[in-house]
């Protein structure tokens, strides 16, 4: 039996990616290796973070008594918890659930990647803006699925000029889904749009932050 650190447990909205708009049940975990400089969970990644420590089969049974089925596995970085493996298994084993794992783009996937057909990564591109691109495992990419989602989180032009960059070095279009979101306050909307416009950004989508728009930008718990 398994123990992970778990500083967040909630239902909510999902506000990105591709169950945006739907329920979800939310379980964030305490650490990360990152430090991005408009990070909105920097308060889970302090050394000294209150967590409730709990086994894989408290997890599983909090996410069943909620009675929804999208789960959502954040942090901080979820795939530094120790044998976050043996969750995944426990949690894929119920094909009734759709597991997401929201992932910063550093760890590897390799070791998460047959586990099941009912789990799902969002990696992030840590772009120039966040201070983190430096840490990027480009050879994830290889590895993903077209359930799978690259989100880039743009601070500027020159992020957006980076994020057709990899896009297409990449060739992540005929791999995944790929959105681009805005970084709350430092870039407008309608900037990231016509962006995609000029330069024909066909099959990737814009997303805003939804729990940003719902609720207070720095309310936790949604």
């Amino acid at each position: 039996m398994a123990t992970y650190s778990v500083v967040e447990k909630f239902v909510s909205i999902n506000g990105e990616s591709t169950k945006a708009g739907q329920l979800a049940v939310f379980i964030r975990f305490a650490g990360c290796n990152l430090n991005c400089n408009y990070c909105d969970t920097k308060w889970a990644n302090e050394l000294d973070v209150p967590f409730q420590t709990m086994t894989e089969f408290e997890i599983y049974d909090y996410i069943k008594s909620t009675g929804v089925i999208n789960v959502t596995l954040t942090g901080g970085e979820p795939l530094l918890q120790e044998n976050i493996d043996k969750l995944l298994r426990i949690l894929s084993s119920d094909k009734t659930l759709y597991v997401e794992i929201e992932t910063n783009g550093s760890v590897d996937l390799t070791p998460y990647r047959d586990i099941s057909d009912n789990i799902s990564f969002t990696v992030d591109y840590k772009l120039p803006g966040s201070g983190m691109e430096h840490m990027m495992l480009l050879e994830n990419y290889e590895v993903l699925e077209n359930k799978d989602t690259v989100k880039f989180v743009v601070s500027s032009i020159d992020d957006l000029r980076k994020t057709k960059h990899i896009i297409d070095e990449e060739g992540l279009i005929e791999k995944c889904n790929v959105y681009i979101s805005p970084v709350f306050g430092r870039i407008e909307p309608v900037t990231i749009v016509d962006f995609m416009i000029d330069n024909k950004l066909n099959k990737v989508n814009m997303q805003l932050q939804m729990h940003k728009i719902i609720w207070d930008p720095d309310k936790k718990g949604v």
